[in-house]
């Protein structure tokens, strides 16, 4: 009855004598039966379960006794007020006299109401994600989604969904530095899992252009040592000393690859680490390669260490790399020339000396990378790799600023130089390019245009889409 009573009849009872619950519920059913006919009768109603059990509280003290009593119903408003009133007609309780006064008919839906209404304003308060993401998180989010492929098995083993099919191969330690070169767009990498390197990945490394990207602790070089035992290593690179490659972000990351160098050089010492560092001049240039081929006195050419078909930063990577190898190659073919006819000590000294200034060479361009000369280089460093970046240039195309393309409003305000072009690694909303506008910009090349409901006629604008990836040739 609980379940579908719409009303509560609240009344108070009052007895000049000592009575019970049994008696007043007898003198409701006696003296109101046949007071309101056949259809309010109260025996007939609970039977059908229009009205609920009458319940009745009552005490005795100092020879009179009081109670309240509380019945249920699921009659309408009328029918229900109609019975509450006939309950005051009781005169009697027992053998006592007695007084039944009605105190309070409560609307049960009223209050499963307010119920109702308390709780839906607490889960409006606390049941809601008020985080909105704007535009611009929305398709950083999305792009981040594209760039980032699954992660696959080669033969058990974690690896990037390009290890079966690339001609270069990066090996690294375990499964979270292979979904970190996933992250940037590397998708050639497998790990060993451990110092015990598989027999899958040494088999592999027979067939392949192989690079091992290792950590830059004591288990970095055991994997090394390893791995240059049992497989065939063509270059090595490592992070950062006391770092490892699951901590590297985008930019050390890739200068850590740059800085690989051609596993003959640290071949047998007892700090490779310290050797692959010296390449980048942070401290003595380890010996020089010597790879040449002996019939034609020509330098063997490293091949690139990423899968470029896949990874969007190998335009940023690949051009230290091909500095690199010119340089060498540059160094290792006046050796030649230069010493055809001489003595042998004397060429071999030479040798070495060419070496060692193609590794300080080659350290300078890792180090101090040129910077772009026309818009079109600026614009393939900043949107093209997907440095999500902004960068501002002046007049002569020189590099004013640069920050996070979530910044450039507020970097944009606090320039000091006027830019005269902005370059944006993300969307070009109304309000950056009223802003802009404000400040002098003439051009700006983003990745993709918002919605204007108007354009400035001094700022011109164009997408990266409908840029030539190239300045054209105007002789």
């Amino acid at each position: 009855m609980e379940d579908t009573s719409k009303y509560l009849i609240h009344a108070n009872v009052t007895a000049d004598g000592i009575v019970e619950r049994s008696d007043v519920v007898g003198a409701i059913f006696g003296q109101t039966e046949g007071l309101l006919g056949d259809e309010l009768d109260l025996r007939d109603l609970r039977q059908s379960q229009k009205v609920g059990r009458i319940d009745v509280e009552i005490t005795s003290t100092g020879g009179q006794s009081h109670g309240h009593l509380t019945i249920a119903t699921s009659l309408d408003k009328v029918e229900t007020a109609t019975l509450a009133a006939s309950l005051e007609t009781i005169t009697r309780v027992g053998p006592c006299r007695a007084d039944l006064e009605v105190t309070e008919i409560e609307d049960v839906r009223a209050a499963k109401r307010k119920e109702v209404v308390d709780r839906a304003k607490e889960l409006l308060r606390t049941g809601f994600d008020d985080t909105v993401m704007s535009s611009e998180e929305i398709l950083a989010e999305v792009r981040q989604h594209v760039r980032v492929e699954d992660i696959t098995e080669y033969e058990g083993l974690p690896a990037g969904p390009r290890v079966t099919d690339s001609d270069a191969i990066i090996v690294v330690e375990g499964r979270s530095d292979v979904l970190t070169l996933l992250k940037y767009g590397v998708k050639n990498a497998i790990a060993v899992e451990g110092t015990n390197v598989p027999d899958a990945v040494a088999e592999l490394t027979r067939h392949r252009t192989v690079t091992a990207f290792l950590d830059g602790d004591r288990g970095g070089d055991l994997i090394f040592e390893e791995l240059s035992q049992v497989g065939d290593i063509d270059y090595v690179a490592f992070a950062p000393s006391g770092s490892s490659v699951e901590e590297l972000d985008h930019h050390q990351l890739f200068a850590a690859l740059r800085n690989k160098v051609p596993y003959d050089t640290v071949s047998g010492m007892n700090e490779p680490r310290d050797a692959v560092a010296a390449t980048d001049g942070s401290s003595t240039p380890a010996p020089a390669p010597t790879d040449t081929d002996t019939d034609h006195g020509s330098p063997v050419a490293s091949p690139p260490t990423i899968d470029e078909s896949s990874d969007p930063n190998a335009e940023a990577a690949s051009p230290a790399n091909a500095a690199s190898d010119t340089s060498a190659a540059g160094g290792a073919a006046a050796d030649d020339g230069s010493n055809g006819d001489s003595d042998t000590a004397t060429g071999q000294r030479r040798t070495a000396s060419n070496a060692r200034t193609a590794i300080e060479n080659t350290a300078e361009s890792t180090d101090e990378p040129a910077e772009p000369e026309t818009v079109y280089g600026h614009a393939t460093d900043v949107i093209r790799a997907g440095t999500d970046r902004v960068r501002f240039l002046d007049a002569d195309n020189d590099t004013v600023d640069e920050t996070d393309a979530n910044d450039a409003a507020d970097a944009l305000e606090s320039l000091e130089t006027e830019p005269t072009t902005m370059i944006l690694d993300g969307i070009l909303s109304q309000q950056l390019l009223d802003l802009a506008a404000d400040r002098g910009v003439e051009r700006i090349i983003a990745r993709s245009l918002g919605q204007f409901t108007k354009r400035p006629t001094a700022v011109r604008i164009h997408a990266i889409d409908d840029v030539a990836e190239k300045a054209p040739d105007r002789s």
